[in-house]
């Protein structure tokens, strides 16, 4: 008699291994969590049986039994920015070295939208919450799990960020010493508070290097992270006469300052020869236009790390952890143009 190819085959069940190891289902289930009362030579027995039967335990029954999964979540404000998108990438692969998967939930910059995502994940019992908040106007929610703030404050959890204000003054300092002495400042949204704190540093910069004898005119505009506010503020900016615009941009994001970079090439400016721009993150895209871009790279990697390592920490233990970035000079910055 001829088999049914489309019949699928019983998945192995814990009781499956208790036969196999001629063990108890309770003493199966003391291995499963871990538990260190089930003697040496048992455990190896229920281990080897659960290889041989290729058994894989239910993560929603484990979950009953230990009142938590080997799986953290990470909420972002949204995926499609590279930034978050890089930033999600790391913590995966610092996450696996734990043993931990990766639940991502995307908040769409919502604070109702990112409360519910972090109910959501508590509920399913994972092990911690990364979260970058959506606004300074987040609700934090009381959990009996850890949470971390990544990049973006989150209630009073403990932050784990690149100092933003750092960043920023290495950025001025970077346009002064290139002799740009008429700029603008792309600002992000002014309700945000990494945006607050990447203009303050590069105000504080330039009023620090700025005398009567040599002085800096600075000119700020606000919009949000995106490609499509860098190009329309770098077109409002860029459409005046040649002698009243700016020698530089700085922007608060890459993706702001490679929307200005298009309005630039629009209007026929030049970069870097008759406009310097800079932007702030270091996402891939950053180091593949044309001209690559100057900017602040964000130390991904060590926050990835910091934020994982700070998450398996008792409670007590969890502070925050600022990073200082590091300056990327690439093609899309030069001296100012003479203007005699």
């Amino acid at each position: 008699m001829m088999s049914n190819p489309n019949k699928r085959s019983r998945m192995p069940t814990i009781k499956d291994v208790a036969k196999k190891a001629s063990v108890s289902v309770g003493t199966v289930s003391r291995v499963l969590a871990d538990n260190d009362t089930v003697k040496e030579d048992l455990r190896k027995r229920v281990l080897s049986a659960m290889r041989e039967l290729n058994y894989k335990p239910n993560l929603a029954a484990r979950a009953l039994r230990t009142n938590s999964i080997d799986v953290v979540g990470l909420i972002v404000p949204d995926i499609t920015n590279p930034f978050f998108a890089q930033l999600a990438k790391n913590i995966e692969m610092e996450a696996a070295t734990r043993g931990q998967s990766v639940m991502l939930a995307n908040s769409h910059d919502d604070p109702d939208t990112e409360r519910t995502q972090v109910s959501a994940l508590h509920d399913r019992a994972v092990s911690g919450i990364f979260v970058v908040a959506a606004t300074d106007g987040s609700r934090p929610f009381t959990a009996d799990i850890p949470i971390v703030s990544l990049d973006r404050r989150y209630g009073s959890y403990p932050l784990v960020a690149t100092d933003q204000r750092d960043g920023s003054r290495k950025l001025a300092a970077h346009l002064h010493d290139l002799g740009h002495r008429k700029i603008a400042y792309i600002a992000g949204p002014e309700g945000m508070g990494v945006s607050r704190e990447r203009r303050d540093g590069f105000v504080e910069q330039i009023e620090k290097l700025t005398s009567d004898d040599d002085p800096v005119e600075l000119a700020i505009y606000h919009g949000d992270f995106s490609y499509d506010a860098g190009e329309a503020i770098g077109r409002l900016i860029l459409e005046s006469s040649p002698s009243e615009r700016p020698t530089a941009i700085a922007a608060a994001s890459d993706q702001q300052a490679i929307g200005v970079m298009r309005s630039a090439r629009d209007l026929r400016i030049n970069v870097p020869q008759d406009l310097s721009v800079t932007g702030f993150d270091d996402i891939a895209l950053a180091s593949l236009v044309v001209p690559r871009l100057t900017t602040l790279r964000q130390p991904i990697e060590d926050m990835a790390s910091g934020a994982v390592e700070r998450i398996f920490l008792p409670t007590e233990e969890q502070t925050d952890f600022a990073i200082r970035g590091s300056l990327v000079v690439r093609q899309s910055t030069a001296p100012p143009p003479s203007r005699d």
